[in-house]
C-alpha cells in the first residue's frame, strides 16, 4: 500500500516557522503589488453609471489582510528560499512585480524563463467600468542549472482556468493547482507554500501523491486550511465529501 500524503501546516510567519525547511519544489502565489492592492477598493470609491445616468451602489470589498510585496520584499523572500528549493522555484504574481522575480532569480543563478499567463476568465471585473477587466496574472518560473533539471521536458506556455469560488481572497483555483503541481514536481516530491492562504496548493499536493509544507500568518485563513485539508475536498468542484480525506496524513504545528 503505498505511503499516504502528507502535509505539516504552520502558524506563523514564514520567516520564521519555516527556517528549517529545504524543499524540492517552491510553488506560492505571493502579496502582489503595491498598485493591484490599491486597485482593490477602487469599485467602491467611485461606481461606474448605469444607462439611466445614476451610478451603481458600490459593492463592498473585504479587506486584504495582508500586506503587499516591494521590489525589497521580492528580493528577500528569493534571497531566503533559493539556496533552499532543489528544484523548480514557481511564483504567481502581477505584471508590476513579475520583472522583480525574474531579476531576483537571476541573480541566484537560476534559469528564468519569461513570464506564463495565467488566465482565471471572469475575474477581477473592473467595477469602475473604464476599461478591460484584468482576467490575467503572470507566473515566473525558474530551475537550477543543473542537467537534471535541463532534461525536465516541455511544459506549458499558458494556463486557463475558470473563475471558481474561493476559500479565502485571493485563492487559485484547485484544477490549476493540481496541473501546475504536476508539471513542475515529481511524485514523492516535498512542495513548500510560504503563504498559504487558503491552502489550495497543499490540497493540490497532497492529491497529486506530493509532501507539502507551509506557512500561513493569518489564523483565520489557518484555520480554513486546516478543516479543507482534513475534509480533503473543495466546493464547488465535488458536492459531497470525498474519501480521498481517508488516505491523507494532516499534522500542524503553531510554530
Amino acid at each position: 500500500m503505498s505511503q499516504p500524503a502528507h502535509a505539516d501546516l504552520r502558524l506563523g510567519k514564514w520567516q520564521d516557522c519555516l527556517a528549517d525547511v529545504t524543499c524540492d519544489a517552491l510553488i506560492v502565489d505571493a502579496p502582489y503589488s503595491a498598485k493591484t492592492h490599491s486597485g482593490h477598493r477602487a469599485g467602491e470609491r467611485g461606481g461606474r453609471m448605469r444607462a439611466c445616468g445614476r451610478p451603481d451602489r458600490a459593492r463592498a470589498r473585504q479587506d486584504i489582510p495582508y500586506a503587499h510585496f516591494s521590489d525589497d520584499d521580492v528580493f528577500e523572500f528569493v534571497e531566503s528560499w533559493a539556496p533552499r528549493t532543489r528544484g523548480w522555484f514557481v511564483t504567481i504574481t502581477d505584471d508590476v512585480l513579475a520583472p522583480s522575480w525574474a531579476r531576483a532569480l537571476r541573480s541566484f543563478d537560476r534559469y528564468v524563463f519569461a513570464p506564463l499567463p495565467l488566465v482565471e476568465t471572469g475575474s477581477r471585473v473592473r467595477l469602475t467600468g473604464d476599461g478591460p477587466s484584468s482576467w490575467s496574472c503572470w507566473i515566473v518560473v525558474a530551475r537550477p542549472r543543473t542537467p537534471e533539471f535541463v532534461r525536465w521536458g516541455t511544459l506549458p506556455g499558458a494556463y486557463v482556468a475558470t473563475n471558481e469560488q474561493k476559500p479565502v481572497m485571493g485563492g487559485k483555483p484547485l484544477g490549476l493547482m493540481r496541473a501546475i503541481v504536476r508539471d513542475y514536481t515529481r511524485p514523492g516530491d516535498l512542495v513548500c507554500d510560504p503563504c498559504f492562504g487558503g491552502c489550495t496548493t497543499g490540497l493540490a499536493s497532497m492529491l497529486e501523491g506530493r509532501r507539502f509544507v507551509g506557512a500561513e500568518m493569518d489564523p483565520k485563513h489557518f484555520e480554513i486550511a486546516r478543516k479543507r485539508l482534513a475534509r480533503g475536498w473543495t466546493p464547488p468542484l465535488f458536492q459531497d465529501a470525498s474519501p480521498v480525506a481517508e488516505q491523507l496524513d494532516l499534522t500542524g504545528s503553531d510554530d
